[in-house]
């Protein structure tokens, strides 16, 4: 569980990058909607500058996994990472491929006919820099390669490759090998993967609905990132969010296919469908997080004891803004995850029908980080946007259902949401203004002192923390520091709910253990 979780952690790494693509390629399309670039200078500069985002995600994703596996987050796993990589596509890339076997690749395409489509089925011509999978692989191994050999000593003649310089040395003969392996390999995983994503594709909108439910469901293990991973990216074909940001690049695209394997949306009748097609994984989110979600955290706030409305209703609305806008729903989801569990699979439940109605209606939205407001401003005037709006309105008919759901629950059942009952340990929800040095010391006293932790790190919501002795951590004192919740995946697995300011209180806590022998993981330096 702990190395899913860091594997998770590793891909925010690289999801992290994601909005800057949203933003430049959604201003460029706002400026130049019909024209795509064609029509403005400075529209086609922030198409293409988000497109160099979207066209290299399998070095990112190496270069961030390695990066972020590495026990102290040096930069030569890093630069492991993006060699690693290099040596692996250009080895077994689509013309190093044809050359090894004899054949003439132009001759080939120029012929079409069985003998092209056997060779497009062997997946060479997927092998290049937006190549997700590779990327994972490659940043897999050079985090191991960098765990393993970053403190060997050599003989005195080759001191100077000691240590981190070797092993940027070694991930390229490493690497050489994963190329040989992958040679045998990839055609064969190719076509599973490549039939896997054509069945999930072909489940239509009940596959998003069921993705989007289980989605949910993996939010308190930290895995959802993983799952995220072969819905949103080209792991398994489908890459939503690259194919949704492309734009005009993937109706250009579907406008050329010839087959299945060349479309980048649903391949029917000799026909290739990508609007209303491409941004389903994505577009049914909206409602949950801009509407739904909020209208729930006023119903938990009218359900609250008198005594602690004040209190509460601070929570609940830094967290329904939060989730407004930028479709972080950490901060409320943590805030009933666990006391009304019964409301969070309801929450699963509703997410995966609103997936299911707005793929089934071919309403599609995308977004580079989240189904807030801001992404959904952004893709408004993507040439990939269909019917947007229609998800606003199906947000305000979520906004009621959300309400009625959660306030008569919450009533009928006495579920002890926020302020109600015997529940004491919520606070004032954690925002910029909170005193992170008050914040951090009062976390780590909740996890049995500097002296009972063994690492520490953070994704995008939560701060990551191993432990010595499990009965030392206390999460009555951890929840004092105005956090949103507290999860105890194994024993001595601790994750602390802190939302948008974790890096800010990891930089505190880091300070604070900056003395001690505790290993700090953390991102603070990407």
């Amino acid at each position: 569980m702990t190395s899913l979780q860091r594997f998770g952690k590793g891909l925010m790494g690289a999801v992290a990058v994601m909005p800057v693509a949203a933003i430049l390629m959604g201003i460029g399309y706002w400026i130049d909607p019909d024209g795509w670039g064609g029509n403005s200078v400075i529209a086609a500069i922030l198409i293409k500058a988000g497109a160099a985002v979207l066209d290299n995600l399998g070095y990112i994703f190496a270069i961030a996994l390695a990066f972020g596996l590495a026990k102290d987050s040096n930069g030569a796993a890093a630069l492991s990472g993006f060699l690693g990589f290099t040596t692996v596509t250009f080895l077994i890339n689509e013309k190093s491929v044809a050359g090894y076997q004899g054949v003439d690749l132009a001759a080939l395409k120029e012929a079409g006919g069985d003998e092209l489509l056997a060779w497009t089925a062997q997946g060479w011509g997927a092998v290049g820099p937006k190549n997700v999978l590779f990327g994972i692989l490659v940043g897999l191994l050079a985090a191991w390669t960098y765990n393993r050999f970053h403190a060997v000593k050599l003989p005195d003649f080759l001191a100077f490759f000691s240590g981190r310089r070797l092993v940027p040395i070694l991930i390229t003969f490493f690497s050489m090998l994963l190329a040989l392996v992958l040679y045998f390999v990839w055609p064969i995983l190719y076509s599973v993967l490549f039939n896997f994503g054509q069945l999930i594709q072909g489940m239509g909108a009940l596959g998003a609905g069921i993705y989007a439910f289980f989605n949910r469901l993996l939010i308190p293990t930290g895995l959802h990132h993983a799952l995220n991973s072969i819905f949103w990216f080209d792991v398994v074909g489908i890459d939503d969010i690259g194919k949704f940001l492309g734009g005009a690049g993937t109706i250009e695209a579907a406008a050329a296919a010839t087959d299945a394997a060349s479309c980048p949306g649903l391949w029917a009748d000799g026909v290739c469908t990508v609007q209303g097609v491409v941004g389903r994984y994505q577009a049914g989110f909206f409602p949950v997080m801009m509407f739904g979600l909020p209208a729930a955290a006023l119903a938990m706030y009218l359900r609250a004891d008198n005594p602690r409305k004040k209190i509460v209703g601070s929570l609940m609305m830094a967290g329904a803004l939060a989730s407004f806008f930028t479709g972080v729903t950490e901060p409320l989801e943590f805030a009933f995850m666990f006391v009304a569990p019964l409301l969070y699979i309801v929450h699963a439940i509703l997410t995966g029908i609103s997936v299911f109605i707005a793929a089934s209606m071919g309403w599609t939205a995308g977004f580079g980080f989240s189904a807030g407001f801001v992404d959904m401003l952004l893709s408004s005037q993507n040439p990939m946007a269909n019917q947007w709006y229609m998800l606003l309105v199906l947000g305000l008919v979520y906004a009621v259902v959300y309400f009625l759901v959660f306030y008569f629950l919450i009533g009928l059942l006495n579920l002890k949401t926020p302020g109600r009952g015997d529940d004491s340990d919520e606070g004032a929800t954690l925002s910029g203004n909170a005193e992170m040095n008050d914040v951090a010391s009062t976390i780590l006293a909740g996890l049995g002192g500097v002296e009972n932790v063994e690492s520490v790190d953070y994704c995008a919501t939560r701060l990551r923390v191993a432990v010595k002795d499990h009965l030392g951590v206390k999460e009555a004192e951890i929840k004092r520091a105005g956090v949103a919740g507290v999860i105890r995946p194994s024993q001595k697995t601790v994750q602390v709910i802190v939302g948008p300011q974790v890096q800010f209180v990891y930089d505190e806590v880091a300070r604070i253990l900056s003395d001690s022998s505790v290993t700090l993981l953390g991102e603070q330096d990407v």
